[in-house]
């Protein structure tokens, strides 16, 4: 047995190819996965290709938007989670009204940058205050739920360095989109904007599970509870046995005494 295997006297560790496993499973659920990319992204690249050749924004932003509704009825069909499709659903909305009200095509694009440079905020903050971003989103999907900030410092060590490699590389997205939304034109926006859709979010998994993959197993705070829940009704079972069994002592006297007292009393008198 390796030392990742073994059972702490507090808690539940799972071994650490479970640990890989369900660190995996759960990164690409909260992330969204292939799909996930495939939503956000391609709206972006349909926009910016219809707007490049039409130069109509009305054009470009209806279809980014009607394509990424018909995403979303794709995932409702295949009975799919739709939270990361309802997230594009009103990230492409959002952007085609601004461009269409404002008559700058840039402005399709201007929420999810502001999106992006909240979260890098976010994730640094979160860093910063002992609370990373990452750890919160994974330690329920992982059964862990918040022990690996006081229980597992190796844990909560990945923690941190994975949110802090997710807030640098979007605060480094940002500060390449920014200028070119203040000072460049719509078309080499919306090119760089879908070039680094998908890079910098592999980028982000990528050390995130490298980050997991060398801390130690999680510990399974749903088995503890349920172990303690089973521990103490096994308790209360025995306490109560224990409480029974001089009741049950004297019920079983009482009876034998009573037996014994009718018996005597149906027996006939001496005869002299």
């Amino acid at each position: 047995m390796t030392s990742d295997d073994k059972t702490t006297p507090t808690g539940h560790r799972r071994t650490a190819a479970d640990s890989r496993a369900a660190a995996d499973t759960a990164l690409l659920e909260a992330f969204g996965g292939v799909r996930g990319m495939v939503d956000t992204t391609v709206p972006g690249l349909v926009f910016v290709l219809l707007y490049t050749i039409k130069r109509d924004i009305h054009l470009a932003a209806i279809a980014a938007l009607g394509l990424t509704v018909l995403l979303g009825l794709v995932r409702l069909v295949r009975k799919e989670t739709l939270k990361h499709a309802f997230s594009g659903v009103f990230g492409v909305a959002f952007g085609a009204i601004f461009a269409m009200m404002s008559g700058d095509a840039k402005n399709f694009y201007l929420p999810g940058m502001l999106y992006t440079l909240g979260l890098a905020i976010a994730y640094i903050l979160s860093a910063i205050f002992r609370y990373p971003l990452i750890g919160v989103l994974l330690g329920p999907m992982l059964k862990e739920n918040l022990s690996w900030r006081t229980r597992n410092p190796g844990r909560f060590r990945a923690y941190t360095r994975s949110t802090w490699a997710w807030g640098l590389i979007l605060l480094a997205k940002s500060a390449v989109l920014f200028p070119l939304y203040w000072w460049g034109d719509a078309t080499q926006l919306g090119w760089v904007k879908v070039a680094l859709g998908i890079p910098p979010f592999l980028l982000c998994v990528y050390l995130t599970w490298i980050f997991l993959a060398k801390a130690p197993p999680p510990i399974d705070v749903i088995a503890e509870m349920e172990a303690a829940e089973k521990a103490e009704r096994e308790r209360t079972s025995s306490d109560a046995e224990q409480a029974a069994e001089p009741l049950l002592s004297e019920w079983t006297d009482q009876i034998v005494t009573e037996a014994r007292t009718e018996s005597a009393d149906r027996q006939p008198p001496p005869r002299h």
